[in-house]
């Protein structure tokens, strides 16, 4: 995969570092806008880039490159994406996807039809813990409640708080904590279980009318899954899947999955607890993956992967959870 990197914020580093152990990745080029032409020339130096442009159009004509990484702020991803693959280039899209469901479909249908590439970059898909938790998942018997909390206090509310808007808490920016922090949540459910039958999200507005923090509240048949996030304050994270036959649990910020933990229920004891209830016996397993060189290394391998292999089917596979995801993530 010969790639151009586009943009130069926070996200894009943690991309070109998560991409240093990954051989079949040629980094060709990196775009910054004009004004910050000077960290593009930084980046360029640190890891290795062979040019910086400050032209994106430029860039899709002359560079030699087979893909784009866009690592723009929300509200830039269709315009570029669509950019891109007009111009014969693969695309990974930072998370969240697009602005509309519409913009998401429009620019699934663009690459498919024409034999392209392009996948959203986003780490709940690609790593070893989900993986897990679709193999076990039929060993927890029918599902009867999923609960997912990513609340972490964002390094920029207090400024939010002073009218200092980030991108982050910009509505014209697509910003908000259902796009940024509980689309990792979505992903765990849409991965597991496919689409709603419907949906309700209950936000906490900020003064500009942004979401600081909400639940999204999913039916499915047999079940309901909350999805919890907050960027305005905190708690402990977790995803919790559980079973009439067990339990799975990720304790842990859900866009790192640090671990799994699974319960079977292997027998009752006959016994009842103080509260009444039916003592359960179950066996307990604990899955912890091998530490990743960076969250985003498994991502970027499976795309290059693919890329290279053309493998389209795969791609596509993980276009219905992004179409899904944006379904919801639009309101």
């Amino acid at each position: 995969m010969k790639l151009a990197i586009i943009g130069s914020g926070n996200i894009v580093e943690e991309a070109l570092f998560s991409m240093v152990p990954i051989p079949n990745i040629e980094l060709k080029a990196i775009y910054a806008r004009p004004h910050s032409k000077a960290r593009g020339e930084e980046l360029a130096e640190k890891y290795d880039i062979d040019e910086v442009y400050v032209d994106y159009e430029e860039l899709l004509m002359n560079a030699d490159i087979d893909t784009v990484y866009i690592g723009l702020v929300n509200s830039a991803h269709y315009d570029y994406a669509k950019m891109a693959i007009l111009s014969g280039k693969n695309v990974i899209l930072e998370k969240p996807f697009t602005g509309t469901y519409q913009q998401a479909e429009e620019l699934a249908c663009l690459a498919c039809d024409n034999g392209h590439f392009l996948f959203e970059a986003i780490t709940v898909l690609h790593n070893d813990v989900f993986d897990t938790m679709k193999e076990m998942l039929p060993q927890l018997g029918n599902i009867k409640m999923v609960q997912c909390n990513f609340s972490q206090y964002s390094s920029k509310y207090d400024n939010y708080l002073n009218h200092e808007v980030s991108p982050a808490f910009d509505p014209d920016s697509q910003g908000g904590c259902l796009r940024d922090l509980n689309v990792y949540n979505l992903f765990y459910v849409i991965g597991l279980f496919g689409g709603p039958k419907d949906f309700m999200y209950f936000p906490n507005y900020g003064w500009n009318g942004i979401d600081t923090s909400g639940t999204l509240v999913m039916r499915y048949e047999g079940f309901t899954a909350t999805c919890t996030a907050a960027k305005d304050s905190d708690s402990d994270c977790f995803v919790i899947i559980q079973g009439e036959k067990g339990t799975m649990k990720i304790n842990g910020k859900p866009n790192l999955a640090p671990n799994l933990t699974i319960e079977y229920v292997s027998g009752s004891s006959g016994k009842k607890d103080a509260a009444g209830a039916v003592v359960r016996e179950k066996v307990v397993n604990e899955f912890v993956p091998d530490k990743p060189h960076h969250r985003m290394t498994r991502e970027f391998m499976d795309f290059a992967r693919m890329i290279d292999a053309k493998k389209h089917d795969e791609m596509e596979s993980l276009l219905d959870y992004s179409l899904e995801v944006m379904k919801i993530i639009e309101i």
